[in-house]
């Protein structure tokens, strides 16, 4: 079904972000008690008895600023008018209608779209009292509401529902869920921008200006994806700010929602700490990874190989040898069919399955080439079954599950990517007692190629 597409928009600071919330039922919208929270548009379903819709938060409108950001931001605004069904426009009850609002109305009323006046912050009868003035603004439908406390919230989606356009039916666009995930200002909102063609998500050359994840579904040379931009991710100890440490914990949720990770590096300035602090949250959450090195433009022809700097991410990022490394420039969409070939590569190798049998013999030879022992006790394996994909996950049925080192772990599983590769993946052994105990979880869980 193509759901009708719902703009929540408004000034500053009148509770949008709290309305998306309430509507998509999850703290999907930072909230803060802050103007300019929300920068880039967010998306999110909204469930109302059997009817669904896209609702979309963006940032707060000041349509007469100068300020660059500010402008970015109002250019966001305007393509979401553009392409939404529907307007919810949100304004504070409390504080009553301001220049702005008055502003913001007559560009709605000139767009055409039809308009749902939602009158935030009205927890009872003394702010009920003055929405008579609320009127003034031109629009039919005005509902007061309380965002916070979900009073009113469900006439008002009756009203949204009565005037939004019926759904229709279409085959619904799935695909591999990609993160584009990196520090602050390497590119990943521009990356984005350049699969889509589109100014998609908010590109500005300030660090952090990305503070929410953003998922975009697209269809790229002929294969559906769901793109999920995040913000920008530092060291949780350079973190200080409130606000940011959101934004940090929403893009590693994001880690978590995916199934191919892209970590963008800046080609510019090689590999740095806050780089593989990054790469090892993709690599603790399991997910497959593509490591593109972005800004390859920016490098004078004869100044580095592209040898030297794989060699250099593999010094830096021992962990992260399974991950293919490609070479893109997002500004200027070089390099960006090879990116997407490989992240449908390692989003199907992270799918594969290996026979028992197979595995078993596999784990056996590497056992001979390299026997373990235990105080004077031989290991032994005695069945091996891969329990999980996404990431590659393999049941180890041994004697001796406790005594197993890291560094035979490791080999173990180098042994099993020489015969299935697994590219992109993390591998995971788990090793579990054999004989009597065999049906308890050793006491060790490993979490193979961890960074130690």
């Amino acid at each position: 079904m193509i759901h009708p597409i719902i703009a929540i928009v408004g000034r500053p600071n009148v509770g949008k972000s709290t309305l998306f919330n309430r509507l998509v039922g999850r703290r999907q919208s930072l909230v803060r008690d802050v103007p300019g929270v929300t920068r880039d548009r967010l998306y999110g379903t909204v469930t109302f008895e059997r009817w669904q819709a896209t609702v979309v938060d963006t940032g707060g409108f000041e349509p007469a600023t100068t300020d660059d950001l500010m402008s970015a931001m109002r250019a966001q605004i305007m393509l979401a008018i553009e392409e939404a069904d529907l307007i919810v426009f949100t304004v504070d009850g409390r504080e009553g209608l301001t220049p702005v609002d008055t502003e913001i109305g007559g560009i709605l009323r000139r767009s055409g779209r039809p308009v749902v006046v939602a009158v935030n912050k009205v927890d009872g009868a003394v702010q009920e009292a003055a929405l008579g003035d609320v009127y003034r603004l031109g629009f039919k439908t005005v509902m007061p509401v309380s965002a916070e406390h979900g009073r009113g919230v469900a006439e008002m989606l009756e009203a949204v529902r009565d005037a939004a356009p019926v759904p229709v039916a279409e085959p619904g666009i799935d695909g591999v869920r990609v993160a584009i995930v990196g520090r602050p200002n390497v590119g990943k909102s521009s990356l984005v921008n350049a699969v889509l063609g589109q100014p998609r998500v908010l590109v500005h050359s300030a660090p952090g200006t990305t503070r929410d994840s953003v998922d975009t579904p697209l269809i790229y040379r002929g294969h559906p994806y769901v793109l999920i931009d995040t913000a920008g991710i530092r060291r949780k100890g350079k973190v200080s700010e409130a606000l940011e440490k959101l934004s940090v914990v929403m893009a590693l949720k994001s880690l978590e929602r995916c199934q191919v990770a892209v970590l963008v590096l800046d080609a510019t300035e090689g590999v740095t700490a806050q780089d593989a602090h990054i790469a090892g949250y993709a690599h603790d959450a399991g997910r497959a990874l593509v490591i593109a090195v972005n800004k390859w433009d920016l490098v004078p022809p004869g100044m580095v190989s592209r040898g030297d700097v794989t060699g250099q991410i593999h010094d830096r990022l021992p962990f992260l040898d399974y991950a293919p490394i490609c070479f893109i420039s997002a500004l200027r969409s070089a390099g960006l069919p090879e990116l997407f070939d490989t992240v449908n590569r390692v989003a199907a190798e992270a799918q594969r399955r290996v026979a028992p049998g197979d595995l078993l013999a596999l784990f056996r030879e590497a056992l001979d080439r390299r026997p373990m022992s235990a105080h004077g006790v031989p290991l032994r394996i005695q069945a091996a079954l891969q329990v999980a994909v996404s990431p590659p996950t393999f049941a180890l049925r041994v004697n001796l599950p406790e005594n197993i080192h890291f560094s035979y772990e490791r080999y173990l599983i180098n042994s099993l990517r020489h015969a299935h590769p697994f590219a992109g993946s993390p591998i995971r052994l788990l090793f579990r007692k054999s004989g009597k105990s065999a049906a308890r979880p050793g006491p060790r869980r490993s979490l193979g190629g961890s960074r130690r």
